[in-house]
């Protein structure tokens, strides 16, 4: 790639964008496409949409989200469609402030950092392009030189709404530089840009002695008083607070409740009536989605007390809860990691599952559903299926507190304490015990956590522990059973013949004596309960075999080992079962034998391959689930 050969397309790219007309010709492109006079709420809506959306099970999933947040899907589809889809549709809401709600280290202040780049980008597309009058230090709509009387025989024409007036600076360039005409006003396509302060502001609190209003609403240009004459010309103020910076676009409140109440109280007109008011001149418009985020505790404290009641009724608060599930968190965990300059040390394979399985154990919280345990509903809420229970039961756990996944352990601890294991010298590779060693010697340099939480959080850890120990023996048992293929494909036709005689109700025939016998009950069912088949459920799981095996027939596919997934677990975990001694013997001796060798090479070959180890740490793996099978 030629670097400067790239920055000049892209400063090409930027030229093309420019536009510049008058008033006349804004009008005349509305005519054809009034889509650059929508609202700022229903701009951010349209660069949601535009990213695209998918029906899943029910609910939709916006990609605009999906790549830097993880397992909230529930809460950003509650987001969009009962705020931004409805403040975009000018409904009510669009007079509130989007108040996002939740524990730290829970992704808000990532999700207003993506709403505001989604915007940047969004505006550089023909879709998104804002037309501001030219020289304005507000970037404002062109709509606002139509004189009030005018508006209602305006909007019937082009079909657009227009709310807002012109603010003073306009007001004044207006009468002085165009004598009132309207058409000869230069109009020009502006990009939303952060760093350029164009319809993206932000508000973080500082000491309340020291942070002024002018942060907000702008200021006094003293040195300009002299020539001007007085305060109350727009030539004497500098419009460039965050309020008016943000016009047309987002304006974000970092921890807004942590603001003095001063600052706050500019916020009332803004919402209610698109307005705020601003050194000595009438209340000036502004068309910003106002977004806001706090912790919990923060909102309580502020809810509680009865001076923060008209702003508070000026709010939509939306939770933003902990991600609930596993393999979400650990996607977030591997982002983090890919940020950092620690890539070349290996994670080994369910490492970061193990500290996702603690971190999820310790926001979920336990249910009243008879037979239900924590890492059960764990595994419901992954999408994985736990025997006797069905859709609706996930439905009504998911629904049973509406505070779940607001405590617990958060991202932020977790991936200090896997960069803890990863800064140690000369390391090659990490795996699920080093993680959780690291988790557990953190949790009494946690300051936040009580005695009683340690102890539970110990206990999750345990859990977490045993969870890897499972994940450990099964990739050795299918790395081993791959070793013993051909005894796996004769076991899984044995299976096939007796199934097939026993829901016909006929015998098998013995391939060496041909006698007939009945088929083996001992040897199906040594097959189920491998994956938890129940004596009642047997003949169901038979017969729905056999179906699967006839709907093959007919498209003329031969039914395969590999063909039914619990089938192919359950043969697999019987082999191991059978072969557990070779494993045990194979992974446990100091001075293995050719044969075992052989073996050993081969199994370490597969984990390599097929698995993502490295030779170290598959052969660290061996080690421990030899470890294991010896207990």
């Amino acid at each position: 790639m030629n670097i400067f050969e790239r920055v000049a397309e892209h400063r090409a790219e930027s030229d093309r964008l420019t536009w510049n007309g008058t008033f006349e010709d804004y009008i005349a492109m509305l005519r054809e496409d009034p889509t650059p006079a929508m609202t700022a709420h229903a701009r951010v809506y349209e660069m949601i949409e535009s990213f695209g959306v998918e029906e899943v099970g029910g609910h939709k999933r916006y990609k605009f989200f999906e790549q830097e947040i993880f397992g909230l899907d529930r809460s950003i589809e509650k987001l969009v469609e009962e705020y931004f889809h409805s403040a975009a549709r000018r409904l009510d809401v669009r007079k509130r402030i989007l108040l996002l709600m939740g524990p730290v280290s829970g992704g808000k202040s990532t999700l207003v950092t993506l709403l505001k780049r989604g915007l940047e980008q969004f505006s550089r597309t023909e879709k998104g392009a804002i037309y501001a009058i030219d020289g304005c230090p507000m970037h404002e709509e062109p709509l606002h030189l139509i004189p009030l009387e005018l508006r209602p025989e305006v909007e019937k024409e082009i079909g657009v709404r227009i709310e807002g007036n012109l603010c003073p600076s306009c007001q004044m360039r207006l009468r002085t530089e165009y004598g009132g005409d309207i058409s000869k006003v230069p109009v020009e396509r502006v990009l939303v840009s952060e760093d350029n302060r164009v319809g993206i502001g932000t508000f973080s609190p500082s000491d309340p002695k020291s942070q002024d209003i002018a942060d907000l609403t702008g200021s006094i240009d003293f040195s300009t008083i002299t020539e001007f004459g007085s305060e109350s010309d727009p030539r004497a103020y500098r419009f460039d607070g965050e309020l008016n910076k943000a016009n047309r676009g987002l304006m974000e409140f970092q921890e807004m409740l942590k603001c003095d109440e001063k600052f706050l109280w500019n916020l009332l007109s803004l919402t209610q009536e698109g307005n705020f008011k601003a050194g000595r001149f009438a209340l000036i418009s502004a068309d910003e989605m106002i977004v806001a985020h706090t912790n919990e505790s923060e909102y309580k404290s502020f809810i509680s007390n009865k001076k923060n009641e008209a702003l508070q009724s000026r709010m939509i608060v939306m939770p933003i809860p902990y991600n609930l599930k596993v393999s979400e968190e650990e996607k977030i965990y591997a982002k983090l990691i890919q940020q950092s300059d620690m890539k070349h040390v290996h994670i080994a394979p369910h490492a970061l599952r193990t500290a996702a399985i603690f971190s999820i154990l310790t926001r979920l919280k336990e249910t009243k559903k008879q037979g239900m345990d924590l890492v059960k509903k764990m595994r419901m809420y992954d999408g994985e299926e736990v025997e006797g229970y069905k859709e609706a039961d996930l439905r009504e756990m998911q629904n049973e507190y509406l505070d779940e996944g607001m405590s617990g352990i958060d991202p932020r601890y977790v991936i200090n304490r896997i960069s803890s294991a990863l800064i140690k010298q000369n390391l090659e590779c990490i795996n699920a015990l080093d993680i959780l060693r690291a988790i557990k010697d953190g949790l009494d340099q946690h300051a936040s956590i009580t005695k009683e939480e340690r102890e539970r959080y110990l206990n999750f850890i345990a859990l977490a522990r045993k969870e890897y120990d499972e994940l450990a023996k099964k990739e050795v048992q299918k790395a081993f059973v791959y070793s013993f293929e051909e005894s796996a494909r004769t076991l899984f036709e044995n299976y096939l013949d007796n199934i097939e005689a026993f829901c016909n109700w006929s015998k098998i025939r013995d391939p060496l004596t041909d006698e007939e016998m009945d088929p083996d009950e001992r040897l199906m069912r040594s097959i189920e309960e491998q994956i938890g088949i129940s004596e009642n459920a047997k003949k169901a799981f038979r017969e729905e075999i056999l179906i699967r095996i006839s709907a093959y027939s007919r498209k003329e596919r031969k039914f395969e080992y590999s063909s039914h997934d619990r089938l192919r677990e359950a043969i697999e975990k019987k082999l191991f079962t059978d072969l557990k001694d070779i494993v045990k013997i194979t992974t446990s001796t100091k001075t293995p034998d050719a044969t075992q060798l052989k073996r050993m090479n081969e199994v370490i070959r597969r984990l390599i391959e097929e698995h993502g180890y490295t030779a170290a740490s598959a052969n660290e793996l061996l080690r421990y689930v030899g470890s294991l099978l010896n207990r």
